[in-house]
């Protein structure tokens, strides 16, 4: 189990200055931010793939997960989805998550996440959950081809925000590359306690990622011991139930200061996990 930091809270730099900055921090992997301004797939040849490559292994780091959710490339955090009306939306986020596994394997990725559908907007749930499932089945095979695991990542206000709404998807998903890309603090915001979520999901959870919420639940990340989420009780969950998946912090509010987000992260953390046992590989 590695725990890796997201380059998405240093979009004021580039890729591949992240990467040395996540590396320098003391972490044992780094999550790759698969938009502009970092690995946007149509914006890298194979030589500036061989170059990230490089530098992640002379980093010592191992990609934990390629977040694959925004497309600020050519739309927003959310836009074009999985449910858009429009089938030529839908298409630039299939294609999108194709290239992405594609991304993923020249790295040795075993997991890339992508979002829960999307806004639903003016059409009905049970549309949007049609449309959900027919862009899952275009991506599937080639990620069951590859051995990558497309997990998806119940988050508020979009199509699937909590446990019971994923439970419900996943009952009808044949493929065995579709699971779960567990954010602690999303299901805290769902009013949820993530160590119940966690276990109640096991099966399904490839990759967790982590940040704290306030105590009134808002979707704002903050740097791990600013809220009010009970790492501990989640942690010790994941020990009890055997997880043995990465971890990637998620901070991306903190644009400003990333280093300095991170390494207070990382000192809460390493006091935090002492106590449970837990080894994330720092």
């Amino acid at each position: 189990m590695i725990l890796g930091y997201s380059t998405n809270a240093f979009v004021k730099f580039s890729v591949f200055e992240a990467v040395e900055k996540i590396g320098r921090l003391g972490f044992g992997g780094v999550e790759i931010m698969c938009d502009r301004p970092h690995l946007y797939p149509p914006d890298y040849g194979e030589e500036n793939l061989t170059r990230l490559k490089t530098l992640i292994d002379d980093q010592g780091l191992k990609v934990t997960n390629l977040n694959s959710f925004t497309l600020f490339a050519v739309g927003d955090t959310y836009l074009p989805s999985w449910i858009e009306p429009q089938e030529e939306r839908r298409e630039i986020r299939i294609q999108h998550t194709l290239q992405c596994l594609k991304v993923a394997d020249f790295f040795g990725c075993k997991n890339i996440s992508v979002p829960p559908g999307g806004p639903v907007g003016e059409i009905s749930r049970e549309k949007a959950m049609t449309l959900f499932h027919l862009g899952l089945e275009r991506v599937a095979p080639l990620a069951q081809e590859l051995d990558i695991k497309i997990l998806v990542e119940p988050e508020p206000d979009l199509l699937m925000e909590n446990t019971r709404e994923f439970k419900e998807f996943i009952v009808d998903i044949k493929s065995p590359a579709i699971g779960v890309n567990f954010d602690i603090g999303h299901f805290f915001c769902a009013g949820e306690d993530p160590s119940e979520a966690f276990e109640e999901l096991f099966e399904w959870i490839g990759h967790v990622h982590l940040e704290d919420i306030d105590a009134n639940r808002a979707h704002n990340h903050l740097v791990l011991g600013h809220g009010a989420i009970q790492f501990q009780e989640v942690f010790k969950t994941m020990i009890n139930l055997g997880y043995e998946g990465d971890i990637s912090l998620e901070l991306y509010p903190y644009v400003d200061t990333p280093e300095e987000a991170g390494r207070e992260s990382l000192e809460y953390l390493r006091a935090l996990l002492q106590d449970v046992g837990l080894d994330l590989g720092f």
